[in-house]
């Protein structure tokens, strides 16, 4: 007997999930949607467009250590450093250029070169000693808190030259306003997007995370590409530096104590599998505004700072929850 042919709703509703988002990004995208309403309904200062602004703006700094956290979680890695690594990086920029007179672009390149430096001595550490990444970037986080606060006395550098606070200026947009520093951390996701989606290195990346004997089979340099990985993650995290020092206005050396958890709710929370192989950048992104939305919403509500961190790690956990849940099925 022949088959009956397909119904055109069954058709109809074939193009239409075709349409869809993917799985990883849909989910994302309810819990922001979610977030939105809940904090809507909360208080009418949400929606506004300048709170809206106020939520890029506060996402940046975080936004941008994710691209780095994101590459390392790819390749069934983690960065558990990369907030106190931001923190060194924006102290020494800061204290090189106000105590030291050193000219500010040097200053951000060496700012900048730490971070990188990090990145490349955890990467090293990962593939030639061959610890485990959690317990290697634990010990680099205690390194560099140690080295902030040795360096910069546990004090604040204020009195910053203006290359360092560029990226804090704003420009308007109808009636919100945009930060440059914003605009720099659209252009890096964008940029890191095309690199892991259209190039063979970034493809290279994936596959490492899927399957790392296999990727070795095949004759591709493991590690070579891990130690590029990790190294280009501290770059992110130099980056960052700048631009916390661009928003604060100082360098603090107090700065980074929440961003390495704030970092992985993000990239979890983007779909991206803490296992390794699987995520996207523009995910990861989601992930980002989904973070800001939930620590802005928070606060115009009134609830506690401690609060907010305790909703954060509760989101780490059922994100990572539903990923090994999917896994499995």
């Amino acid at each position: 007997m022949n088959a009956s042919p397909a119904s055109p709703v069954a058709g109809q509703k074939g193009k239409f999930t075709d349409r869809l988002p993917p799985l990883t990004m849909l989910g994302p995208l309810i819990a922001l949607l979610l977030a939105c309403i809940f904090f809507t309904l909360q208080t009418p200062r949400f929606l506004s467009v300048q709170n809206l602004s106020l939520i890029l703006q506060q996402s940046m700094v975080v936004g941008v250590i994710a691209i780095g956290q994101t590459l390392i979680v790819l390749t069934a890695g983690i960065d558990l450093s990369c907030g106190m690594v931001m923190a060194l990086g924006s102290v020494v920029m800061s204290k090189v250029a106000v105590a030291n007179g050193l000219n500010p672009y040097l200053a951000i390149v060496l700012g900048v070169g730490v971070c990188t430096l990090f990145g490349l001595i955890n990467g090293v550490l990962v593939t030639h000693v061959r610890l485990p990444a959690f317990i290697v970037t634990l010990g680099t986080l205690n390194i560099a808190f140690a080295i902030t606060q040795i360096y910069s006395n546990a004090e604040s550098i204020s009195n910053l030259p203006t290359p360092l606070t560029f990226f804090g200026n704003t420009f308007g947009i109808g009636a919100g306003t945009v930060t440059y520093g914003t605009v720099m951390m659209l252009i890096l996701y964008l940029l890191t997007w095309f690199v892991l989606r259209e190039t063979a290195p970034g493809r290279h990346v994936y596959a490492l995370g899927n399957n790392a004997e296999a990727v070795r089979l095949m004759g591709l340099p493991t590690q070579r590409i891990l130690i590029t990985v990790y190294t280009l993650a501290g770059l992110s995290y130099g980056i960052a530096a700048l631009l916390a020092v661009a928003r604060t206005g100082v360098g603090d050396p107090q700065a980074g104590q929440t961003e390495n958890l704030d970092s992985i709710t993000a990239v979890v929370l983007g779909g991206t599998s803490l296992f390794g192989g699987r995520g996207t950048m523009m995910g990861t992104l989601l992930g980002v505004v989904i973070v800001g939305v939930f620590r802005n919403g928070l606060t115009l509500i009134g609830v506690s700072s401690v609060y907010q961190v305790l909703v954060t790690g509760i989101l780490v956990i059922l994100a990572v929850s539903a990923d090994k849940i999917s896994r499995r099925a």
